[in-house]
C-alpha cells in the first residue's frame, strides 16, 4: 500500500485517524495550559517537566501490570473508556485551589491507565490496515499527530493570553468528551484479539516473551532511550523560553511532519531502512546548539531540523513488527509506548533536576550529547541485526490458543508464544488511546 487515496479508502481509517486528532488537541492544550499553570505557581523548571511528561513514568508501572488488556480486551471499549478517564481528570485538575500534590496524582494516575490505550489504539491500527500498509498507515498517523501539535500549541499559547491556564484546561476536557463519541460512533465494535482474562501475571508473561529476543530487545532501546533523552530536553522548552514555548513545540511538530512524510511516503524500504542512524543523529545534533543560547529565531530552526529526526522511530517500529508473532502486537507496540513513555518521563525529571542547578540551555545540551552517544553505541551493538519477519515462535515459547474464528472465516494468527514462567516486566508500545504528552513522539 503506496498510496494516501487507497489508505484514506480502508474502513474506519478516517473515524480512527479523526477521534485520534481530538485527543491529541486536547492533550496538546491541556498539557501547555497545565505545565503554564504549573510554572507560575511554583516557578520550578523541575516540577513544571514533571506536570508536563510526569504521566509517563506512571506508564512503565501500567505497562507491568496491565498490559495484557491491551490484546485481551475489546478496543473501542478500552479507547472510549479512557478519553471519558481524561475527560474527568483534566476538569479536576481545572478545580480552582486544588493543591499541587492532588494535581500530580490526577497527573500520575492518568499516566498509569493510558498504558493500557497505548497497546490497544496501536493493535487496533494492525488489525485495520493490512501487513504491507503499516509504515504509511502509521506514517500519516504520526503526521497528523504533528499537525495537531502544530494547531494546539499554536492554539493553546494564543489561548493563554486570553484566557486562564484552567479555563484552557475545561476546554481540553470537553475536547477529550468529543474524542470519546467519535470514538464510541465511529469505530466498529471487535473481539479481543486474544482469549484469556487480562491480568498483572499474564503482563509479565508477553513482556518476558517480547524481551527474550535480542533483535527485539535492542529495537526497544532504539524506539527509546535517544528518543526520550532528546524529549526530556524538550520539557524545558517554558523554562529557556516562557513567552515562546507554544511556538518552540509548534516547530517541533512540524518537524515530525516533515519527517513522516519523508520516510513513510517518499523513501522506499531499502533506503528507508539505512537513513535508521542518520535520522537518530539528526534528532540530537541540532540541540548542541543550544549550548550558545540562541534567540527563539535560531532555537526554532533547531527544533525543526531536530524533530525530522523522530520519523526513525517508523523504520524501528517496522522492525519490532517484522519480529514480533501477530498475537502480540497489541502488546508489543504497547510495551514500546509505555517505555518510551517512560524514558521520556524519567528524562524529562533528570533535565529538570539539571536545570535548577545549571542553565536550562546548557541541561538541553547535555541531553543531547547523552543521545547522541547512545545513538553510537546502540548501532555498534545492532551491527548486522536482521530485518525479516518471525516466522515461527521464539524458542522455548508455549503457544497460547488465539481466539476461536467466525465460521468460514480465513484463518486466523498464528498461536501466541509464552514464556514458560512470568518474566520481569518490560516497556511498552507505541500510540495510546490518548497520545503522548507534548512533544512526545509514538
Amino acid at each position: 500500500m503506496r498510496s494516501y487515496r487507497t489508505l484514506l479508502r480502508t474502513p474506519e481509517f478516517t473515524p480512527f485517524l479523526l477521534s485520534f486528532a481530538v485527543s491529541a488537541a486536547a492533550q496538546t492544550i491541556g498539557g501547555l495550559a497545565l505545565g503554564t499553570l504549573v510554572f507560575r505557581a511554583t516557578g520550578s523548571p523541575l516540577l513544571t517537566a514533571i506536570s508536563m511528561f510526569g504521566p509517563h513514568l506512571a506508564q512503565l508501572l501500567g505497562g507491568a501490570f496491565l498490559l495484557s488488556g491491551a490484546d485481551r480486551l475489546p478496543p473501542r471499549a478500552v479507547l472510549t473508556g479512557l478519553c471519558l478517564v481524561f475527560a474527568a481528570g483534566t476538569a479536576v485538575q481545572a478545580v480552582p485551589g486544588l493543591p499541587m500534590g492532588a494535581v500530580f496524582a490526577v497527573v500520575l494516575l492518568q499516566g498509569l491507565v493510558s498504558s493500557l490505550g497505548a497497546g490497544a489504539r496501536g493493535g487496533l491500527l494492525t488489525e485495520l490496515l493490512p501487513r504491507g500498509g503499516y509504515v504509511l498507515g502509521r506514517s500519516v498517523y504520526n503526521m497528523l499527530w504533528g499537525l495537531t501539535q502544530m494547531g494546539g500549541f499554536a492554539t493553546g499559547g494564543a489561548l493563554l493570553t486570553l484566557l486562564s491556564p484552567r479555563q484552557c484546561l475545561l476546554l481540553a476536557s470537553a475536547l477529550y468528551l468529543v474524542a470519546a463519541v467519535v470514538t464510541r460512533l465511529g469505530l466498529t465494535a471487535r473481539p479481543a484479539r486474544t482469549t484469556g482474562r487480562p491480568s498483572a501475571a499474564a503482563s509479565r508473561r508477553a513482556n518476558a516473551v517480547l524481551w527474550s529476543s535480542r533483535p527485539r530487545r535492542l529495537t526497544y532501546l532504539a524506539l527509546w532511550v535517544p528518543n526520550g533523552l532528546v524529549v526530556g530536553g524538550n520539557s524545558l522548552y517554558i523554562a529557556y523560553a516562557p513567552g515562546a514555548a507554544g511556538p518552540l513545540y509548534a516547530c517541533g511538530a512540524l518537524g515530525m511532519f516533515l519527517g513522516d512524510l519523508l520516510v513513510g511516503r517518499l523513501i522506499p524500504p531499502g533506503p528507508r531502512r539505512r537513513l535508521l542512524i542518520p535520522l537518530r543523529l539528526l534528532l540530537a545534533a541540532p540541540y548542541l546548539l543550544f549550548f550558545l543560547e540562541p534567540g527563539v529565531a535560531v532555537a526554532a530552526v533547531a527544533v525543526t531540523v531536530s524533530s525530522v529526526g523522530f520519523a526513525a522511530g517508523l523504520i524501528l517500529q517496522e522492525r519490532l513488527m517484522a519480529h514480533t508473532p501477530d498475537g502480540l502486537a497489541g502488546q508489543a507496540l504497547g510495551l514500546h509506548s509505555t517505555g518510551m513513555a517512560a524514558l521520556q518521563g524519567l528524562c524529562a525529571v533528570v533535565a529538570g533536576g539539571v536545570a535548577q542547578l545549571v542553565a536550562p540551555a546548557t541541561a538541553m545540551t547535555a541531553m543531547a550529547v547523552a543521545s547522541v552517544a547512545v545513538t553510537l553505541s546502540l548501532a555498534a551493538l545492532s551491527r548486522g541485526l536482521s530485518g525479516g519477519p518471525t516466522t515461527e515462535p521464539e524458542r522455548g515459547a508455549i503457544p497460547v490458543p488465539g481466539p476461536t474464528p467466525e465460521p468460514g472465516s480465513a484463518p486466523g494468527p498464528a498461536p501466541v508464544p509464552e514464556s514458560p514462567a512470568p518474566g520481569p516486566a518490560s516497556d511498552a508500545p507505541a500510540s495510546d488511546g490518548v497520545p503522548p504528552a507534548p512533544p512526545a513522539r509514538t
